[in-house]
Formats: C-alpha cells, structure tokens, sequence
C-alpha cells in the first residue's frame, strides 16, 4: 500500500515535469538515497513509515508555498490531496501507547 502511494506521487509529480526521473524523486521528496526506489524493487519490500512522512511533509510544504500564488492553485491542492493521503499511511501504521499503566 505505501509503495503504491509513493509510486502515485512520484508518477503525478513526474507527469507535471516538477521531477525528471526516480533518482531526482527519491533524494528530494523522499529524503533518501537516489538508489531507493530500485532497492525497494529488488526486495520487494514497501517503503519505511519515515520516508512516507518525509514525503507527506515535503509535499504539504511545496502545497503550502504553491498555494500563495493563483495560477498554481490546481497543483497546490492536488500535491496537498497526496500529502494526507501519505499520512493517512503514516497514521494508520502508527503504535497506540496506553499511557493508563
């Protein structure tokens, strides 16, 4: 389920030209080494929670900043979309404490 969020993020954000390929994707919106995405490939394993919340904060950041200027409003509120949906996954995945012991 992450890696298909990640994936969707990065498919959308390549689309709209703000990346050029996974390499660029991985260090600037991920927070990670440029290899990421092929190492989660060849594992098959799914993306850490920190990377999906380094994610979702970047991406509600760049929203933040694109949503001040009119003509990028559109982009603003679909990266803002893909940011709660990222930490929808964070959220969903975290640990409840019982603070009552």
């Amino acid at each position: 389920m992450r890696k298909n969020t990640i994936m969707e993020v990065f498919g959308y954000l390549k689309s709209k030209q703000i990346v050029s390929g996974e390499s660029e994707f991985c260090e600037h919106w991920l927070g990670c080494s440029e290899g990421y995405m092929r190492k989660l490939r060849q594992k098959k394993t799914e993306p850490s929670l920190g990377t999906v919340a380094i994610c979702a904060s970047r991406l509600q950041n760049a929203a933040e900043q694109l949503g001040a200027l009119p003509r990028y409003q559109p982009l603003a509120k679909q990266l803002a979309s893909m940011s709660i949906k990222c930490r929808s996954l964070v959220d969903a995945d975290s640990v409840e404490f019982d603070l009552s012991n």
